[in-house]
């Protein structure tokens, strides 16, 4: 799925800084949107997150992925998953929110952001070692675009997804 995220010409991506127009973001979700406009900034001051927004050429924000770590129990996860795992809290990597804005939606810019934030969630990986990268989908179409990416309902929680980091590594290498 992912080698190297080329974004269209013109577009670019940054780390979230102030001077972004964050609160003039519209995805079509309210909780994404104001998560951007009114808490990204500030859980990423805190060291708590971090956000990444896609900017046009105009500098306004196409889109933008926010990335966490946590933990799951080990009991929340699906047999074939825990196997061989220990009997305890476990790290993941959270993919925290990522919208696209309504006036750029259909363009393939999520499947983009997607991926990108799925590198660098590898590529901290080597360092940060984490079994899965979790989600949790704000609504039925969420969901259906991250299953389609392979992500699969955590048993008893059906908008939390995940995808194990045997997985993701598989996609990084393109096996």
């Amino acid at each position: 799925m992912v080698s190297g995220v080329l974004f269209p010409t013109g577009f670019r991506l940054e780390r979230l800084v102030k001077a972004h127009p964050r609160r003039a973001f519209r995805s079509g979700q309210t909780e994404v949107d104001d998560w951007l406009a009114t808490k990204a900034l500030q859980n990423q001051d805190k060291h708590l997150s971090a956000t990444k927004v896609l900017l046009d050429e105009s500098g306004a924000i196409a889109g933008y992925y926010t990335l966490a770590t946590g933990q799951v129990d080990f009991s929340d996860l699906p047999p074939e998953a825990a196997k061989k795992l220990p009997r305890r809290m476990l790290p993941v990597a959270v993919l925290v929110w990522l919208g696209v804005s309504a006036d750029r939606q259909g363009q393939g810019l999520g499947r983009l952001l997607l991926a990108q934030a799925l590198r660098d969630c590898y590529d901290a990986g080597q360092m940060f070692s984490f079994i899965a990268v979790v989600l949790d989908c704000v609504d039925d179409t969420s969901k259906a675009f991250y299953q389609h990416f392979d992500f699969a309902e955590l048993p008893g929680r059906p908008y939390r997804l995940f995808l194990t980091a045997a997985q993701l590594e598989a996609m990084m290498s393109g096996a």
